[in-house]
């Protein structure tokens, strides 16, 4: 495969989709739909989970319902493989907390007639805590 000259577009199409879905308590649990039943990661604040069945846990373990999410930035990358790498920076509020900035990297690739998450690192921006 060879570099996708669509990278960019495909970076913010998936982010606004994504968070589409995750950030609405009724529709949240169907992000497992990106993720691939063996091959994906995830890393959420420092816990490794593999598999989407995993990721479903732990997406439906949160006990947030609302969130609030501002989009700072999305660079994207490809991979030579034809794949995307893209890293948000934003800032969410869960529910009644604080707003806190945030860091999300996912690895986007190519498989069936689209594209699955096979990496993605969450990480809320905390310091000196």
């Amino acid at each position: 495969m060879s570099l996708n000259p669509q990278y960019e577009d495909i970076g913010k199409g998936f982010v606004q989709q994504y968070y589409a879905i995750f950030d609405d308590p009724a529709n949240r649990a169907n992000v497992v739909n990106f993720y691939s039943a063996t091959d994906s990661f995830m890393t959420f604040e420092g816990h490794q989970i593999q598999g989407a069945p995993k990721i479903l846990e732990k997406v439906q373990s949160l006990t947030f319902q609302k969130i609030t999410r501002v989009i700072t930035t999305v660079d994207s990358q490809p991979t030579f493989d034809g794949g995307v790498l893209i890293n948000v920076l934003g800032r969410l509020q869960a529910d009644d907390d604080p707003p806190l900035a945030f860091n999300q990297t996912f690895l986007l690739k190519p498989g069936g007639c689209g594209f699955y998450v096979e990496r993605d690192i969450f990480r809320l921006s905390l310091h000196n805590v």
